[in-house]
């Protein structure tokens, strides 16, 4: 067959001489993002799509001696767009996402594991006529499954250039920058379904997109690309493999039994929350004391040597900043264990099961399987969650789930649990850690269960569809990088709120309401936030904890769930000592102060005040951001009427654990 248009598109995108435009294009799953990740290292910028909530992730490419452009798109398994996510990768490949231009070149990421399911997005990659570079990955899960990927035959079947990669291990990098820099000057194009033969350079091209072209017509009216991946899977021999059963069988066989896969996803919670509290512990205490120690001798000194001593700008910097500072610090140990943690196990292959175990209990109050994945982003952080369900095609689902977010115990709130159960519970702590996330699963089946009675449509969950990658050792240094970019941006987002909040915290402890003190020389307790705390404070009587620096704490939580241990540290601390039986007891002097005033806000019940506040923590209303986020995805007054709801969900909930603690 010959064709009349086969010379090469003017629409190809031109080669750069500055920085080129490479894509990553790629199943969820198949080692993508942890190719990018090693690509660009630490140079990485995320922002998201115009006017969608899918990320997309940029960053500086030194390959080849040349500086690269590298855009990690979405995964996908189709260009035809039918969620946010295929929609952003299609606009992104075609050059319409605002601020964009079109790709210079495509890397096509094909997981040799799943090689027919990665070709038939290649197939349609073809269709947009991009330059295009294939990446091949898990060669080495593949051939323990018995099927080897020969990336010569690939290569000349597909007619562009096939890399062999190990992303996890560094494997085959240098020669993907050699071989996408070379391929930005010879322009290879896919030999893909229905290609044409063309004699320019001995290269075969489909018929390339033209302005009037819809890529999504292309899609449909593409009915050969079924055939072309089975032709080309039989030509490089990735067609059949033995027959018998591999290591990922034979764990699954267990870890997905309904009953035996439950117990161990929920003991591998319990180590997980463990682990934070015995080996987050000693270190999160160095670094408060760090700061509370000699970095605040040093501020003193300075306000000191610039006549500032007990100022109120030596005040505001001291139980201000540096408390809010110390704060932060205390607790990136932390997050970076959890976050570690979460990486080994997802880069293992378990959090997928994970998912698909949580799916079962989700069709169980009847939502689509898919609203599973946004609820577990959910106990990372409910904002990120809550832009995920805008992927649920049923707006019901999408109802329901943005709804049940909130319920999900974020990152934030682990903060808050350490603190109080480590105060109250030393010996048990990370059981009562790990209570508080049963908890939450607990409240988002219940919560499930009675939204399903208002929306009754969300009965007619359809099956979710997801691939469960091979099980495989977690690459050490692409874990640590991931956990380190994520508590960074954990430190950078919580600290600068933190601070901010402690700063607007430090203003309402500076002005006095009673006792004709100074500004910025006023005790706590005649301040105006002791003022605005003790007004409320009440409202907690019948949960136990009828305390103003509970209370307070808990206003703050609203800003983000941080301030709570935040506002806790700061409000003791500038309080004036106390004489207690404490003084001698175990653990921090915060911990100590926490126990006297709830075991007297609670008539001596003070463990059961202490579950009631947790609980509290756990249910109520969610920082403002989330809340802005919720308004966006559901509008304002089902916002609100959640808004209200939760919060007397929460009091409901604190008052009845503390009303039968206290009966034990």
């Amino acid at each position: 067959m010959s064709c009349s248009h086969c010379e090469p598109s003017d629409n190809r995108g031109t080669v750069l001489v500055d920085s080129p435009t490479i894509v990553l294009v790629g199943n969820p799953n198949v080692g993508k993002s942890t190719l990018f990740n090693k690509l660009t290292g630490a140079h990485q910028t995320i922002r998201n799509a115009p006017g969608t909530t899918v990320d997309l992730s940029s960053g500086g490419w030194s390959g080849g001696g040349r500086e690269l452009t590298l855009i990690d798109s979405p995964g996908t398994y189709s260009l035809l767009a039918r969620s946010a996510d295929e929609e952003v990768v299609t606009e992104l490949l075609t050059g319409e996402i605002e601020g964009s231009k079109k790709p210079d070149l495509v890397v096509a990421v094909l997981d040799a594991t799943a090689l027919q399911r990665s070709l038939y997005l290649l197939g349609q990659v073809s269709k947009t006529g991009l330059p295009t570079v294939v990446a091949v990955t898990m060669t080495d899960v593949a051939r323990a499954e018995g099927v080897t990927v020969d990336s010569t035959v690939l290569s000349k079947v597909l007619s562009v250039p096939v890399v062999d990669v190990d992303p996890r291990h560094g494997r085959g990098l240098e020669v993907l920058a050699d071989t996408v820099v070379k391929a930005l000057g010879t322009q290879p194009l896919l030999r893909g379904p229905g290609a044409c033969n063309c004699a320019h350079g001995g290269q075969c091209c489909n018929d390339p997109v033209k302005d009037s072209d819809s890529l999504v017509d292309r899609m449909v009216e593409a009915d050969d690309v079924f055939d072309w991946v089975e032709d080309v899977s039989a030509q490089v021999g990735a067609g059949s493999r033995r027959v018998e059963t591999t290591f990922s069988d034979k764990v699954d066989r267990v870890l997905l039994n309904p009953v035996a896969g439950l117990a161990v996803l929920l003991g591998v919670l319990w180590a997980l929350f463990q682990a934070t509290t015995a080996v987050a512990a000693p270190v999160m205490e160095w670094a408060e004391g760090f700061v509370a120690g000699p970095v605040t001798d040093g501020a003193l000194w300075l306000t000191g040597l610039v006549g500032l001593s007990g100022s109120w700008v030596e005040s505001l910097l001291i139980d201000g900043v540096l408390a809010g500072i110390g704060v932060v610090l205390s607790f990136v140990p932390l997050m970076f264990i959890m976050f570690l943690a979460l990486a080994l196990l997802e880069d293992s292959g378990y959090l997928a099961r994970a998912a698909l175990l949580a799916d079962r209990l989700m069709r169980a109050i009847g939502l689509d399987g898919r609203a599973v994945l946004p609820l577990i982003v959910g106990f990372g952080c409910n904002l990120p969650a809550l832009a995920a369900t805008k992927s649920l095609p049923n707006a019901a689902h999408r109802t329901v789930t943005a709804l049940l977010v909130p319920l999900t115990s974020c990152a934030a709130r682990l903060t808050v649990y350490i603190l109080i159960a480590a105060a109250f519970f030393p010996d048990h702590a990370g059981t009562v850690v790990f209570g508080m996330y049963v908890g939450s699963v607990l409240l988002v089946i219940a919560g499930g269960l009675l939204l399903r009675l208002i929306f009754k449509d969300t009965s007619s969950a359809d099956p979710l569809f997801l691939v469960l990658p091979s099980y495989q050792r977690p690459g050490v240094s692409t874990v640590l990088l991931i956990a380190g970019r994520r508590a960074l941006a954990f430190l950078k987002g919580a600290g600068v709120t933190i601070v901010i909040m402690l700063t607007l915290m430090w203003c309402l402890m500076a002005i006095p309401v009673r006792g004709g003190h100074d500004i910025a020389d006023v005790p706590v307790e005649d301040s105006l936030y002791a003022e605005i705390a003790e007004s409320v404070s009440p409202v907690f009587a019948p949960a136990g904890f009828d305390d103003w620096h509970a209370t307070a704490a808990l206003m703050t939580g609203f800003v983000a769930k941080e301030t709570v241990v935040a506002a806790l540290a700061q409000s003791y601390q500038v309080d004036e000592p106390a004489e207690n039986d404490y003084a001698d007891a175990e653990g921090s002097d915060l911990g100590a102060r926490l126990r006297a005033d709830f075991d007297e806000s609670s008539g001596g019940h003070g463990g059961a005040a202490a579950i009631a506040f947790l609980v509290f923590v756990l249910a109520y209303t969610p920082c403002a951001a989330t809340l802005a986020e919720q308004k966006r995805v559901l509008g304002g007054k089902l916002t609100f009427a959640a808004f209200v709801a939760q919060l007397a969900l929460a009091w409901l909930l604190a008052v009845a654990v503390f009303q039968i603690g206290s009966l034990f």
